[in-house]
């Protein structure tokens, strides 16, 4: 298949707002493309490269755009080629290596159309954003192979990867599904939850349900077959050598056979709350030997749900049921902490259920997840059988520039850099964000921004600081990135502040708690 055509259907999906629209256009770029090409098509229209982070950033690219490279007249560019030209810049490395990555990037957009040069500059920035996410290429891929979406889903569910089992159903069609079901050892994509405003909120939707800890850790799925142990993450890698603390405590489980869902979490050795999450990150993530490591921060898994024990697939059973084989398998200690609502209509049961959760926040975690009794495991999924319930923090913060946008957002001002007053006068950039932006609020935004516009590459447009925007953010994070050291995790728009002047925005030491008292 040529990029031209991976490029106008990303084009397409981006311009429609429909997901019927999406998933069509999708599935008719499914039904031309060869099976073994699949896997590669969703990694592209999800502005994924296989090969991960290649080394080519801004410094690259804005000399391998026109008119520095003019774009080719016809196009030639293959998905294969294209691919080829990835694992050739991510190979790259040792003295000179800019410059050779330079080379190759200069001759991939000279071979390149205009439209596949836009293209491949969003996948190369990470700006593809089209919509095209998992979700609707699973549908797109269900429609071009004549198989029902929830068999497909669920097939990938159980896999845990979409382009492995698109490969297989467009290449064998619906029988290949056959092949894909839950194994010990092969790690499932985890269930996911949606987002309630409150604990008592999440009870009424959900009826009878039990309140656990949210607890801000690094989610593993823990395999045991017999004397083998693996663990993965979230996103399936296996870092089972550097949990040698996790595979302990699957080994000393009385069953020799399952698969359990968890968080690795660590606690303050003096005061018994639990540590940052980066610091957690930092641990799994460390090259340093594993003794050493786990000498620098001791961690320990805490589990709250059980997918296959002693042989038996548990994922299409109820919640209660599962808990009750987890809690055969794991003493209190390693399951996670809960309480249980079987009666929403309790005025007593809602009230504890919420004071579970003041408890939970003043144990210094990030609040509770509120799941269904009766819900099955929906692996891959953010089921509304599982909401997750956490205090929204606020800041007015101060626009210091903003990105162009693409697809449908093209020709507005979309991705806001933040940044909070300092003692000094300045701004200090806490991160960007281009969540929550109605387009009507785009549309508002773009005309204030390019009236406070001092600067503009083609790219971001530096604006005077004036825009005051209400952002709503789940916590802090340490950043090296950005001057303060810190910056806001999972950052949303609520609202533009035009009434309230730059001079009231939030202040950098009232945010990081650095502020003198009065």
């Amino acid at each position: 298949m040529l990029l031209a055509r991976l490029a106008d259907a990303s084009h397409q999906v981006a311009a429609t707002s429909a997901r019927s629209g999406k998933i069509a256009a999708l599935a008719e770029l499914f039904s031309e493309a060869e099976p073994e090409e699949s896997p590669l098509v969703i990694a592209y229209l999800s502005g994924r490269l296989p090969q991960g982070r290649i080394g080519v950033g801004w410094s690259v690219l804005k000399n391998a755009l026109p008119p520095a490279v003019p774009p080719a007249e016809r196009p030639t560019l293959t998905l294969a080629g294209t691919d080829a030209t990835m694992t050739a810049l991510a190979a790259v490395s040792g003295a000179g290596s800019q410059a050779r990555r330079a080379g190759l990037v200069h001759e991939l957009m000279a071979a390149a159309t205009l439209p596949e040069q836009e293209f491949l500059l969003r996948l190369l920035s990470g700006e593809v954003r089209q919509g095209a996410l998992d979700a609707i290429a699973l549908e797109g891929v269900a429609r071009a192979a004549s198989v029902p979406s929830a068999d497909l889903r669920r097939a990938v569910m159980l896999e845990g990867s979409l382009p492995r089992v698109a490969r297989a159903v467009l290449s064998d069609g619906p029988a290949a599904l056959e092949a894909f079901a839950l194994r010990v050892g092969s790690p499932v994509q985890p269930m996911l939850a949606h987002t309630a405003t409150s604990v008592t909120e999440a009870v009424a939707a959900l009826g009878p349900c039990v309140v656990e800890e949210k607890l801000d850790g690094i989610r593993v799925q823990v395999h045991r077959e017999g004397g083998e142990v693996r663990v993965f993450t979230r996103s399936l890698d296996d870092i089972t050598a550097r949990l040698p603390e996790v595979v302990a405590v699957a080994h000393e489980t009385s069953a020799d056979s399952f698969i359990l869902d968890g968080e690795v979490i660590a606690l303050d050795p003096a005061t018994g709350r639990p540590m940052p999450f980066q610091d957690i990150a930092s641990r799994v993530g460390s090259r340093l030997d594993v003794a050493t490591a786990r000498a620098t921060l001791p961690v320990s898994p805490v589990f709250f749900d059980v997918l296959a024990a002693e042989g038996e697939v548990l994922i299409d059973r109820p919640g209660r049921e599962r808990h009750a084989v987890l809690a055969r398998l794991l003493p209190e200690p390693l399951r996670v902490r809960r309480t249980v609502v079987d009666d929403p209509a309790s005025a007593d049961q809602v009230e504890g259920a919420e004071a579970f959760f003041t408890d939970t926040l003043a144990r210094g975690h990030e609040g509770v997840l509120v799941k269904a009794l009766d819900a099955p495991y929906v692996a891959g999924r953010r089921g509304r059988t599982w909401l997750k319930v956490k205090p929204v923090h606020t800041l007015d913060l101060v626009v210091l520039a903003a990105e162009w946008g693409h697809g449908r957002r093209t020709g507005l001002l979309s991705n806001l850099h933040l940044g909070a007053r300092a003692a000094d006068g300045t701004f200090v950039m806490l991160g960007k964000t281009f969540k929550g932006l109605t387009d009507e609020m785009l549309r508002r935004q773009t005309e204030i921004l390019r009236e406070l516009a001092v600067e503009d590459d083609g790219f971001t447009v530096r604006v005077r600081p004036e825009l005051v925007v209400e952002i709503a953010y789940d916590g802090l994070q340490r950043s090296t990135r950005y001057p303060a050291g810190v910056t806001l995790r999972f950052a949303r728009v609520l609202r533009h502040r035009p009434d309230k002047p730059a001079s009231q925005a939030d202040t950098i030491e009232q945010i990081t708690g650095t502020a003198s008292p009065d």
